[in-house]
């Protein structure tokens, strides 16, 4: 069997080729111009190695749908530049590639610093529902929001070059790629796995951050063993852009004074590090993490094992059902179970979702357009609504459930096409008009 070829990103280096590799990894929607003003200091003490994700910035428009995925192609990206190991920088879901790198791959990472990052980013409904928008209207509703999601309102006034560099990045991004992104942010989920990472570990943010901010920077900070918190004053989401000089002093001093050196296999001993802490003044106070409040760790219900046979499909059926239909939806939905209804939600994520949406031969796509078919010819309108708004997490656009309920008018009649044009155009509606 030929291997499939993973694909590379698109890259840049800056500072002499004999200092270590730091990477510095970037945001959605973003570009690794987004590190220009952090650059210059950092290419003293290191060479710094910048990428865009795919589809941003002018690269390969190539889809990278889960954060392992875009982590490969970086590592694929780096043994072709002969990079094995390197310091690592990452701001959003660059920081969740940051946090992949150290669960997955602990050998290559000296060092890592985790910028307006989380262990699980909002919920999957709200960066599913950001894709169905993007898929409907295109990035333009996105990027006219960019500004308010990544910057306080101050600094958005006083600099509007900036403010509308950033609106262009977004407007520029390749749409598929950022509804793929968004699919990658809104299935990742590390809570359980931070006592895992190895490596000394600033976590920095901003404290105006209303995307990711200092809540979630505390609890990456108590879960992972050697982690300490800065809190950026007067700066949002997009910290190293608004506030540059206080982050780059602050990599400078973690890098400087937190590189883990290798580990030589062969004599079992570790080389001294090279890097000496640079003369900066301490911009920010360093929060130890014993003063993060500690969080409670957050595990799925252990549900019994079959005794016998294949494995019980219901967490599979439980995870597909979230995916499909929303998180919201289906919390609402075992929220309201009791002990006459429990069996039932139980039947459902097990068999519809776990044997039957779960299998192999039809993608989502097309289990969709079966569904709404179904559901117009029994006359479920309640259910109608519900998987009008999974076609279209699915991927189906709105002129294809046009065309599937157009379908159903010849099948199952007018009457019932046209109770469903008024279900599904009210859902559509609701599902695709930005926010504004």
């Amino acid at each position: 069997m030929t291997e499939a070829k993973i694909e590379t990103l698109q890259y840049r280096f800056d500072g002499p080729e004999h200092l270590p590799v730091l990477i510095l990894g970037p945001s959605l929607g973003t570009t690794w111009h987004m590190w220009d003003r952090q650059v210059p200091e950092l290419a003293q003490q290191w060479r710094v190695f910048r990428f865009d994700l795919p589809g941003h910035g002018g690269a390969p428009a190539h889809p990278g749908g889960s954060v392992a995925e875009l982590t490969a192609r970086l590592l694929a990206t780096l043994d072709g530049l002969g990079v094995q190991r390197f310091g690592y920088a990452g701001c959003a879901l660059g920081g969740a590639v940051g946090i992949e790198l150290a669960l997955r791959h602990p050998e290559r990472l000296a060092s890592l610093a985790l910028i307006a990052a989380s262990p699980r980013f909002g919920t999957a409904d709200e960066f599913r529902q950001r894709g169905v928008i993007v898929r409907t209207n295109g990035l333009d509703p996105i990027a006219r929001t960019a500004p308010d999601r990544w910057f306080t309102g101050g600094f958005a006034a006083a600099q509007p070059a900036i403010t509308e560099w950033a609106v262009q990045m977004v407007r520029t991004t390749d749409p598929g790629c950022y509804i793929a992104a968004c699919e990658a942010l809104a299935a990742f989920d590390v809570r359980s796995e931070l006592g895992r990472v190895g490596v000394p570990t600033l976590v920095l943010v901003g404290s105006e951050d209303q995307v990711t901010g200092p809540a979630e920077a505390r609890t990456l900070v108590a879960g992972i063993p050697d982690a300490r918190l800065a809190v950026v004053p007067g700066a949002s989401h997009l910290v190293p852009v608004e506030q540059p000089a206080a982050v780059t002093d602050l990599l400078v001093r973690h890098f400087g004074t937190a590189w883990q050196p290798a580990h030589d296999s062969a004599t079992g001993q570790t080389a001294v590090p090279a890097l000496a802490a640079a003369p900066v003044q301490p911009a920010l106070a360093a929060v130890p993490p014993q003063q993060a409040a500690p969080i409670a760790e957050i595990a799925p219900a252990a549900v019994p094992a079959q005794a016998q046979g294949r494995p019980d499909p219901y967490d599979a059926g439980l995870k597909v059902r979230r995916e499909v239909l929303g998180d919201a939806h289906v919390d609402q939905a075992l929220a309201g179970s009791d002990e006459f209804s429990g069996d039932f939600q139980e039947f459902l994520t097990r068999y519809a979702w776990g044997e039957i949406w779960d299998r192999p031969g039809l993608d989502r796509r097309t289990r969709s357009c079966v569904t709404l078919t179904a559901l117009v010819a029994g006359g479920h309108l309640e259910e109608l609504a519900v998987h009008t708004r999974a076609a279209l997490r699915n991927g189906l656009t709105p002129d294809e459930i046009k065309e599937v309920l157009l379908q159903t008018a010849v099948y199952c009649g007018v009457p019932a096409a046209n109770s469903a044009f008024r279900v599904a155009q009210r859902v559509i509606r609701e599902e695709t008009t930005p926010q504004e």
